[in-house]
C-alpha cells in the first residue's frame, strides 16, 4: 500500500455513514488527508469540522474513484483510468456499506453511482462541484442543500 492509501487508512472510521468521493490524489502529492489542501479548506468550511479526527468522528470518509493521480494525464486517458476504475470502487463500497455518497466532481457522478449500482448499495447518491476553477460558490451551495441529508455520528 503506498503512502497516501496507508494514510488515507488511517482515517477510516469503523463505520462510514457517508462516503465522499473525488477523481483521484493529485499529482502534485497534496493529498486532503495530508494537511491543509484547498480541498480541505473547502470542506472544512462547507462541512464544519476543524480536524480529520472530527471528519472521522462523524463516520465520514473520503476516498477516490482512482487511486493513482489522473490530472496530468490526456483527456482521454484521464476518461480511461476513472471508467477503469469503477469495478474497484464498487469492491470497496460494498465493503465500506456507507449509508450515503457523495461525488466531489460532477463529471465523476455517473461512475460513482455505476459503483454505488455495482455494489448493490442502497445508498442515496449525491453530487457537488468540484470546488476549483471557480466553482467554489456552487460547491457551498450544493453541500449547504444536501448537508441536512447526509448521515452523521452524533457525540453525545
Amino acid at each position: 500500500m503506498n503512502f497516501i492509501e496507508t494514510l488515507r487508512a488511517s482515517y477510516r472510521p469503523q463505520n462510514i455513514t457517508t462516503l465522499f468521493v473525488g477523481e483521484s490524489a493529485p499529482m502534485s502529492g497534496e493529498f486532503f488527508y495530508q494537511g491543509k489542501t484547498a480541498l480541505r479548506r473547502y470542506m472544512e468550511k462547507a462541512l464544519s469540522f476543524d480536524s480529520f479526527e472530527s471528519f472521522k468522528a462523524r463516520g465520514w470518509y473520503l476516498d477516490d474513484l482512482v487511486l493513482t493521480p489522473v490530472n496530468g494525464l490526456s483527456k482521454t486517458e484521464r476518461r480511461l483510468q476513472c471508467e477503469g476504475a469503477v469495478t474497484s470502487l464498487a469492491a470497496r463500497i460494498a465493503e465500506y456499506r456507507p449509508q450515503a455518497i457523495v461525488s466531489l466532481m460532477k463529471g465523476i457522478e455517473p461512475l460513482v453511482n455505476a459503483a454505488a449500482k455495482r455494489a448493490e448499495s442502497d445508498a442515496p447518491c449525491f453530487s457537488v462541484p468540484f470546488p476549483g476553477q471557480g466553482q467554489q460558490g456552487k460547491f457551498f451551495r450544493e453541500m449547504e442543500k444536501i448537508l441536512p441529508m447526509l448521515p452523521r455520528i452524533v457525540k453525545r
